[in-house]
Formats: C-alpha cells, structure tokens, sequence
C-alpha cells in the first residue's frame, strides 16, 4: 500500500506530499516536516517485501546501512545527501533525508542534449569524490544513474537514493531493469547482487557516457550474455577526448577484475595530464556505428593536451648575453685593451662559471645552491685575476645576477612544455651556441 497525500507520520511530525520514485525495494516520498516548516524525502520499504522469508534480513541491513549514513551526516558532505532520523510507522521502517531542489542528470540531457566535457567531468568528480567517502566507511551505493544525481542551483551534483540492501531483494522485484536505471548496472550486480566498489565505478563511468552522448549505453547483462558490443563514446560524439573516452572504457570494462578497482584510481584517470592505457577489453566490444546511428548533438570542447612551445626570443636573449661574453674573453686572451669595466664583466662571467649558472637556475635544489657559489667564488676570482680586486667584484655581480635574472626568465617559460631536466639541457645548449657564437665574432675581429 502506498501512502496517500496528506497522510500524517509520527503524530503529525511529518505529512505525505506525494510519492517521488518507486522501486523493486523501496518508495521515496516527498514529505513536509510540520513543525520545521521544510520539505524532506521518507524512504520506505516496499509493502510486498514484509512477506519475503528474509525480511528481517533486509530490516537489519537498512537499519545498518541508515545508521551509517547518518553519521556521515555528521559532517556532511556536499554531494552527499543528508539523513536525519528513522523510525518505525507501525510495522514500517521509514528513513528521512534532505529533499533536494533541482533537476537530474536523465531531465539535463533530455533538455539540452549531450553536454560539454569539461561540464560533465566536473559533475562526476564531484559525485566520484562523495562515493570515496562513502566505500571509506564500507556501504557500496549500487545505484549512481542519472536519474540518482541532482543538480542544485549552485552548480553542485547531489548523490541520493543509496541502494540499501539490495541484494536482498528478489531479482524480480529490483530496481536495475527499470527505464531509470537500464544499461547502468554491471551485470554481476543485476545477476548476482555484488556490493564491490568497482559497481559504482562502472555505474558512474556508464553515467558520464550517457551525460556525453545522449545515449544509454548497452546494458551489462546483455554484454555478457549475448556478446552486445558497447558503442566507444567517441564514436558516437567525435569531440570526447582520447583520455575521457578511455576513462569511461576502463570503468565500464565488462569484467569486474579489469576495471580500477577503487573509486579513488577511476577519479585518477580523468585527471589531466594524465596519460591512460587504453583498458584491455575484446575487440568485438566495440564497433563504429552507421552513419543514421550518429546524429546526435555535437559539441566542441577545448584540447586537454597542451602543445610544447620554446620560447625564442627569451633564449635569444639569453645567447645574446653570452655572445657578449665569449667575445669579450677572447679579447681579453689576445692582450687587446678594453675598458677596465670590460675587462670586470668578461672576466666575471667566464664561459664555465656562466654555464653553471644557468645549470643552477634550472635545476633549483641543493644542487643549485651548490653550484650557485660555484658560480659565484669563480666569477670574482676570473674577475679579480683579469681586472683587480674592485673590478672583479663589480663584474662579478652585474654578470652574475644579470645571467641568473635572464635564466630564471627563460627557464619559466620552458617549464611549462619541459621537465627540469630538458630545461637544463636547453639552456645549456643556448649558453654554449651563444659563447660559440662570440669566440667566432671576436676571432674575426681580433
């Protein structure tokens, strides 16, 4: 029997506004908590289920499972729906959470289509994020469908209705072959009630195809069973990034063992830059659909994978400083006589001790400190011996923050397409092309 509108619970606590969702396992209605003045959400078993041998059995569970979520509660978690109290209304059990204003997943993609990536990606890390809470404290939620996550306002995803003691449930009666949930749930959950953590993986992963296709994929139990080929989500919308495309086949992996086996490890994959293995399924899982079969609602989406770029004109500057340089030392060894200030900065900035320097700007560290007052000590003493004491030391600083100063610029830059390591390499090889580069100039000249 399912509650009437206006029904009274509790002495009046709260009243019935009308039934939200039903089940093979439980009815969620929206209720008015009277004294409070705001709206809930009472989740029940359903009616049949107390003439089932193991209904004291699924009672236990939901008792449990309840208990758990409302401690949860106790230092919520934004995606994660609230619980507040269990009671009993006559011989039924009645489970209170947070009613939440917005619409879901099923109603988004019905009314605007396939969404952008960047948007769907955020909505189920921050679902992702909520069921690694959840599988911290041992529940398995087993029901992570559009239909499931709701969208405030704010933008925030909310994850509701927890699959409690579902495999309790007679096959007949559950909830994974209802248009809701069709083609969401692995099929070692619709056939043997599994409550592994990589359920939800799948059912999030099958969520995150369907918010960028449009499409629900092939549902588990028919791949299994009849060898039904699941369509690659990038076949079906081009734009879908190699690295999200890949996530979602990982996480929908027919088996359980070839799937991540943590929500923690899926989350990983669609972190960017993250370089993925495409996921080691059968080659008959996949196959590109006919073009009638790929009219669907494109989008674009920006490339997650930044190109390398070099700065040249940094690194121009940088040769150009040690042109100078290179040419000012031979000078100085074929006895022409420069301005005293030439001969500090020449020998101040003699071409070793400038190499080191720029080794030191890109690799940073105890080693960079080390090679800094290598750096420093051979400055002042190649100044010293060329231009005397006051010379030495004047050249020794001007050269010697002017190189770090240059490198420290360039190195800035070639870190954002290089490693520390490459970034090394390329300043080095810019301070001996740039030393080269004087030797040769001032050799003609000399």
């Amino acid at each position: 029997m399912v509650w009437a509108t206006g029904k009274q619970l509790q002495g009046g606590k709260y009243v019935i506004q009308g039934v939200l969702g039903q089940g093979g396992f439980g009815i969620n209605y929206k209720a008015r908590h009277v004294s409070l003045n705001h709206d809930v959400v009472i989740k029940t078993p359903n009616e049949y289920l107390q003439y089932e041998p193991d209904y004291h059995k699924y009672v236990a569970r939901f008792i449990e499972e309840a208990q758990v979520l409302a401690r949860l509660s106790r230092d919520p978690h934004p995606s994660i729906v609230g619980v507040h109290d269990l009671f009993q209304e006559g011989t039924i059990y009645c489970l209170v959470m947070n009613f939440v204003e917005g619409e879901n997943l099923f109603e988004l993609v019905r009314r605007r289509g396939a969404i952008s990536e960047a948007e769907a990606v955020r909505y189920i890390c921050q679902i992702g994020e909520a069921l690694t809470l959840v599988h911290q404290v041992g529940l398995t939620h087993r029901d992570a469908h559009p239909g499931n996550i709701l969208l405030r306002q704010n933008s925030r995803a909310v994850l509701i209705d927890f699959g409690i003691a579902k495999e309790l449930v007679p096959s007949t009666y559950t909830s994974t072959g209802a248009v809701g949930n069709e083609g969401f749930a692995p099929y070692e959950q619709v056939h043997r009630g599994s409550r592994e953590p990589n359920v939800d993986v799948y059912c999030l992963a099958a969520t995150l195809y369907y918010t960028l296709t449009g499409q629900r994929p092939t549902k588990g139990l028919d791949r299994k069973l009849y060898q039904e080929p699941l369509i690659e989500p990038q076949r079906i919308v081009p734009e879908i990034s190699k690295q999200v495309n890949q996530a979602i086949l990982k996480g929908m992996a027919l088996e359980p063992k070839k799937r991540p086996q943590s929500m923690q490890v899926w989350l990983k994959l669609l972190e960017i830059p993250t370089v993925l293995t495409p996921p080691p399924v059968h080659e008959q899982e996949f196959f590109h659909p006919s073009a009638n079969q790929t009219s669907r609602q494109p989008f674009r989406t920006a490339n997650t994978r930044k190109a390398k770029t070099i700065p040249w004109v940094r690194l121009t500057v940088i040769a150009g400083y040690y042109l100078v340089i290179g040419f000012f030392l031979v000078m100085v060894e074929a006895e022409v006589e420069p301005e005293p200030w030439i001969m500090a900065m020449a020998g101040a900035a003699a071409a070793a001790v400038a190499v080191t320097v720029a080794g030191a700007v890109a690799v940073g560290g105890v080693a960079g400190a080390a090679a800094w007052a290598v750096a420093w000590v051979g400055a002042v003493g190649v100044g010293v011996a060329v231009g005397g004491v006051d010379v030495g030391l004047a050249g020794a600083v001007t050269m010697t923050v002017t190189v770090a100063v240059a490198g420290a610029w360039a190195r800035e830059k070639l870190e954002e397409s290089f490693s520390k390591f490459h970034t090394f390499l390329i300043l080095l090889g810019t301070s001996w092309l740039g030393l080269g580069l004087g030797w040769l100039l001032a050799s003609i000249f000399r």
